[in-house]
């Protein structure tokens, strides 16, 4: 039986060598499964003709590495930059925001499972919880949509200020508060998360929390209006689609005005905007640029600026 020996929080520990952790691993940098099943095979092939018993964990991933660059450069890549990021001591927490219908809640899905994530949640969810602990006489704005939360503003703005987006940060500000919360529990508990909607905001987290390395913040847009109507129409197609399309189209205009500042915020604040068009493709920029960061274990738990 081949062995493989690893580390956690100081301490060596042995395994037993398995290929369908490694196929897992491999599935992840998007290799086929079949493939993968019959790569990790050789692999475990390769370790016996050469008569290994124990190999390091670190090891067993230059070996990995290096025969899959003999059949797939693009493989080899990802999975570098997976084992990279799974490496780091400090947990992970992505963010991934943008205006309702963008895609940011299959993007997360996405994500966190290339990323081997367990935990994801959506900004919804925590916006449905302080609903639970808030009255609407307190909080109004939370209790409508993001886009439609002007209607609950205690005081009109003036004729010349943008009520849709005064109305969206109030209700953004306010759900806010929840956010942070899970992004503090997360980092106390050491627990890797996805935290996607239309509550991930630049500008409105604060700076101690989004400013350090193993802290990830993203914006998905659609720059073409009938891209973006048609995953309204894609959404309010499927059975366990809750609320109907009319809604959507009826203040569409609304939810552009939100994408708008989406995008000014995320540049003002010097986040990552990426076009939602191809998903594969932004997949792929989310996790190349938490390598960049992320995947250097030394800086992780760090200061961005």
């Amino acid at each position: 039986m081949i062995m493989v020996e690893g580390e956690v929080t100081g301490k060596k520990y042995r395994e037993p060598f398995s290929k369908g952790v490694l196929a897992r691993s491999l599935t992840r940098a998007e290799m086929d499964p079949n493939k993968a099943y019959t790569f990790a095979s050789k692999i475990e092939a390769h370790l016996r003709d050469e008569g290994v018993s124990v190999i390091d964990l670190n090891d067993l991933i230059v070996i990995v590495r290096e025969k899959l660059k003999e059949e797939d450069e693009q493989i080899a890549e990802k999975y570098g930059m997976w084992k990279r990021i799974r490496k780091c001591k400090e947990p992970l927490i992505i963010l991934i925001g943008g205006a309702s219908g963008v895609g940011t809640s299959s993007i997360a899905f996405e994500v966190a499972n290339r990323l081997g994530i367990r935990n994801m949640i959506s900004t919804d969810m925590i916006r449905e919880v302080m609903r639970k602990i808030v009255s609407k006489e307190l909080l109004p704005t939370i209790y409508e949509s993001s886009y439609t939360a002007y209607r609950s503003l205690r005081i009109p703005p003036p004729p010349e200020l943008d009520e849709v987006l005064i109305g969206f940060r109030d209700h953004v500000d306010t759900v806010s508060i929840g956010v942070e919360a899970v992004i503090e529990r997360a980092l106390t508990e050491g627990i890797s998360i996805v935290i996607e909607g239309v509550h991930i905001v630049p500008g409105f987290i604060r700076d101690d929390l989004v400013n350090r390395n193993n802290v990830a913040m993203f914006v998905l847009t659609l720059h073409d209006e009938e891209v973006h109507k048609g995953r309204f129409y894609s959404r309010c197609r499927q059975m366990w689609a809750r609320r109907p399309l009319k809604r959507y189209m009826n203040y569409f205009g609304a939810i552009r005005r939100t994408h708008k500042y989406f995008e000014s915020q995320a540049n003002k604040n010097h986040i990552p905007v990426i076009e939602n068009i191809d998903v594969t493709t932004t997949i792929d920029s989310i996790i190349e640029d938490i390598t960049k960061t992320y995947g250097s274990e030394e800086d992780v738990g760090k200061d961005k600026s």
